[in-house]
């Protein structure tokens, strides 16, 4: 019995390796064919029986990984050595080996550490002394032919000895996998020959090489997975914080140390007794995860995806609390764990370094070519920020925050032993929390010129920055359990702030000019980074985390050293800090109401320049894709439209000279004659050139031109500046057009993002379309662009079935299903002078745009424009309407009956009433 299973409990409750062996002995005949069909049914129903056994103890001890793990692991050892004396005893029996017909097999990898997931790889060697011989042949085929009817998914190799030696040293990955070789049955001195031998010329004087290819490989699986633990859908056994990364420890510490099981790095000073204890706590909460992830999915699943997290964490036995769900309570104990398994390699590596880097450059590391004075006392080791003894960090508790001050300022590594100590000292943070020098300190850290993320991010992971600011401490691993935010709320915000420096010393201003050149006229930029740090400090509170943050900053301010306008500053843009972007993404920002309504809350140009910036950084640290062009744009448009109100107050142009301002530059764009151009004009409405820019507007009158006396005109246009299509169409106007392009454009698989819906004064519909790829990029093909024409076409036409070509559209983001989302509708009579503002939130899914449309028309509403806003799983729909008499809709029968129709859309199925509705129309014969 191998020492790694020895402490499992009752494991004939698993399987009963002598009563199996009577049943399989007691099979009669001689065909060898029906013997192994017959072994492998009755170690089938073992397998089966075992796995049932093993599930029903993690239902029961759900945080038991390594328990489960070695459970699993000791249930395929049987199976092999039963399967084994089978095939060599009734199969193929030697009555007389020769010294070559000898055979072992061991189990590798994983596996040969006693570690498995229930639906792991069964990866397995088998060894000969020398060439294979045909008895080698008959007897693998047969173990390896049984293996997979029992359903197992196997990885195999056969090797002599002397092939085991040569691809070892050729091949890292061999030679890890060989690193755990576990012997499993068979002839065990051929295993003892090939484990001397592995040792003494593979293992032997080769350490640092093998530390330096491990470490080379784990930094190109951080790259492949995020480069970071905290994105919200970990890859638990390959992710950064991840099992791979314990591995790779214990790999590490295996081959250098020779260290046979975990608990033996203390021994070897790797780690002290309470870094060992965190080392077996993450390794056994990892090992749970995944195993249940493993059962919920009923195959090898190691990504914790949202539909998955739900599952594992009710498994796991996580309960509800107030402001936090278990979803979100589970993940939060998963990033921790995630935090200390990097903590850890900080520690063991530094070891290393002392050992095996003394002399000559460190592992993966540059050489400092120059030597910083004035260190205040520490010291620099080969390049590091390093401490002169160990007890320099009690003696003047201020220095775990002038630590990574000195290190930003000098770009230096802190050394981390350093780390180690100021993760052990932390708790020493809670003297020093009001200590001005200590503040201030903290706040050139905050707003260094120089790399604020790195030192941030090093505080946070020392443990210091959450004890030296207790309210970003409540948000350190925290999850936001959706699929819009990438990141946990600790990892956001220091992306935010590297971001905001990134911007200030010009390395973005590419991709945002304004907000460059916007910085260099804030009057005050440490109040934009310290609102940068605050803004969504309060989440996970159980309230609005706006206003919750704002009475944070209140308090924390004055602490930093921050006067008491900067704290009222900061205090409001974290009560705002949404402000900007719910007013650009979900308002018409042509109607001059939103503007005025924005600018009474922001009252000042410098706030103003800070909302801006603080936008920026927020959006874009939400993760990859979120930023995009066309959002840069709308908060373009906010910024300036609202910057001119705030500079001229009443003086800024009025909404005839902005009309007539706009005329005149299309008129010069297009170079018409005079009176053509004049004769256009007369047929469009006031509210069509204020709500359009120049360029769009040009566009149209060009339709407008060539279309003649057409039922129906349709013009694309890629627009690289707003990162989407602008698709126009010129048709007859008739009721419930808007909802039936909407259709046709989800069904081509488009994604609308803005329309903007007009009438001539002689009853001709001018529709403007933004639209996206599902992805977020502009349509742009040749051949998509065709699809989507033609599908518009159709639609109008009633050429297809638009309803049910709606439903047969896949969900865009099949794992939004695991969200609760509720459709709720608000109905606002005072965001704007001449509409009725209607806001639709639901779960984002095809066609939902069309659905709240045609709920729209069969209301006997006008739309007159409409803007979508989607935060990962949620979407929301705003639209600008009237009655059909051009009124608002503010009776209250009418208003609460609007709300309900616009509910069931957003919760139901692409109604049939569209395609009702599509045969009554009048457009049939328009194409």
């Amino acid at each position: 019995m191998s020492s790694r299973f020895a402490s499992l409990p009752h494991r004939r409750a698993i399987i009963d390796r002598r009563s199996l062996a009577e049943t399989l002995t007691a099979i009669e005949g001689s065909d060898r064919v029906k013997l192994r069909q017959t072994a492998t049914k009755h170690l089938k129903a073992a397998l089966t029986t075992g796995r049932a056994e093993i599930d029903r103890r993690l239902v029961e001890h759900p945080s038991r990984g390594l328990e489960i793990a070695a459970s699993q692991a000791f249930l395929i050892d049987q199976i092999l050595r039963l399967l084994y004396d089978f095939t060599t005893q009734r199969l193929y029996p030697l009555s007389n080996p020769t010294a070559a017909e000898r055979l072992t097999l061991i189990a590798v990898g994983g596996y040969g550490r006693g570690e498995m997931a229930p639906y792991s790889d069964v990866d397995i060697a088998f060894l000969t002394p020398w060439k294979e011989t045909p008895w080698h042949e008959q007897v693998v085929e047969s173990i390896l032919y049984a293996l997979w009817d029992l359903g197992l998914k196997v990885g195999q190799s056969t090797r002599s000895i002397d092939e085991m030696v040569r691809q070892a040293k050729s091949d890292v990955t061999i030679r890890t996998a060989l690193l755990e070789a576990r012997y499993v049955w068979g002839d065990e001195n051929l295993y003892e020959e090939a484990a001397r031998r592995f040792k003494a010329e593979v293992q032997s004087g080769t350490a640092r090489t093998f530390i330096a290819e491990k470490l080379a490989e784990r930094d190109l699986r951080h790259k492949r997975m995020g480069d970071t633990r905290y994105v919200v859908e970990p890859n638990v056994k390959e992710g950064k914080g991840g099992l791979r990364d314990l591995h790779a420890l214990f790999w590490i510490g295996k081959y250098a140390y020779d260290v046979q099981a975990a608990a033996e790095l203390v021994d070897k000073g790797l780690f002290s007794r309470a870094e060992y204890a965190r080392f077996h706590r993450a390794d056994t909460f990892l090992w749970a995860v995944r195993c249940h992830l493993h059962a919920v999915a009923h195959r090898a699943e190691d990504r914790l995806t949202f539909d998955l997290q739900r599952e594992v964490a009710e498994r796991m036995r996580f309960a509800d609390r107030p402001g936090k769900s278990k979803v979100e309570r589970f993940m939060h104990y998963y990033f921790l764990q995630a935090k200390a398994v990097g903590d850890l390699t900080g520690v063991f590596l530094a070891h290393l370094d002392e050992k095996f880097a003394a002399r000559g450059r460190r592992f993966g590391l540059p050489t400092l070519r120059r030597r910083p004075s004035k260190l205040n006392g520490f010291v620099l080791d080969r390049g590091r920020l390093a401490l002169p003894n160990d007890k320099f960090l009690t003696e003047k508790p201020t220095r775990l925050i002038e630590m990574f001050v000195l290190a930003d300022q000098h770009d230096l590594e802190i050394h981390p032993l350093a780390m180690r100590s100021a993760s052990r000292d932390a708790k020493l943070v809670d003297d020093i929390r009001r200590d001005p020098v200590a503040n201030a300190l903290f706040l050139d850290a905050l707003t260094s010129h120089h790399h604020p993320e790195l030192a941030l991010k090093a505080m946070n992971e020392a443990g210091v920055f959450g004890r030296f600011v207790p309210d970003f401490g409540r948000v350190v691993a925290q999850m936001q359990f959706d699929m819009y935010h990438h990141f946990t709320v600790d990892e956001h915000t220091i992306h935010a702030i590297g971001l905001l420096s990134r911007i200030e010393k010009g390395e973005l201003e590419e991709d945002h000019p304004l907000s460059h050149e916007i910085m260099k006229q804030i009057a005050s930029r440490r109040v934009l980074y310290v609102a940068v740090l605050l803004h969504d400090i309060a989440k996970g509170r159980g309230g609005d985390h706006s206003v919750l943050g704002a009475e944070v900053a209140m308090r924390l301010c004055p602490r930093f050293g921050l006067t008491p306008a900067e704290t009222e500053t900061v205090a409001w843009l974290v009560r705002w800090h949404l402000l900007m972007s719910a007013t650009a993404f979900k308002r018409d920002l042509s109607d001059f109401k939103t503007i005025l309504d924005f600018c009474e809350a922001v009252q000042s140009p410098e706030r103003l320049r800070l909302l801006l910036t603080l936008t920026v950084v927020d959006i874009r640290a939400v993760g990859p894709g979120v930023w995009n062009g066309w959002k840069r744009q709308l908060l373009t448009t906010l910024y300036e439209s609202a910057e001119e109100v705030l500079r001229l107050g009443h003086k800024q142009k009025g909404r005839s000279e902005r009309v007539a301002g706009k005329q005149e530059a299309v008129a010069a764009t297009l170079g018409w004659e005079p009176k053509l151009f004049a004769k256009t004009v007369k047929r469009l409405p006031e509210s069509y050139w204020v709500a359009e820019s120049e360029d769009v507007l040009a566009a149209n009158l060009k339709l407008i031109a060539s279309a003649d006396t057409a039922p129906l005109s349709i013009a694309t246009a890629v627009d690289r500046d707003r990162g989407a299509t602008l698709v126009t169409i010129y048709a007859a106007d008739h009721p419930g057009l808007f909802y039936r392009i909407a259709g046709a454009i989800s069904v081509a698989g488009g994604n609308i993002i803005d329309a903007r819906i007009h009438t001539t004064r002689d009853g001709m519909a001018l529709d403007n379309f933004l639209v996206q790829d599902p992805i977020g990029r502009p349509f742009d093909d040749a051949k998509q662009l065709s699809r989507l024409t033609r599908a518009i076409e159709d639609a109008l036409a009633n050429r297809t079935r638009l309803a049910d070509r709606l439903k047969a559209k896949p969900l865009p983001r099949p794992r939004a299903e695991a969200f609760d989302i509720s459709p709720a509708a608000f109905i606002d009579n005072h965001a704007s002078n001449r509409f009725t503002v209607v806001e639709v939130n639901a779960r984002d899914r095809p066609a939902l745009l069309s659905s709240l449309a045609h709920a729209l028309f069969q209301s006997k509403v006008t739309i007159h424009s409409a803007h979508v806003a989607t935060y990962g799983e949620r979407a929301v729909d705003t639209f600008y309407v009237t009655d059909l008499t051009g009124d608002k809709i503010d009776t209250a029968s009418r208003v609460k009956a609007l709300e309900r129709r616009l509910v069931e859309a957003a919760s139901g199925e692409v109604a049939e009433e569209i395609e009702a509705d599509s045969r009554k129309s009048p457009v049939r014969a328009m194409v």
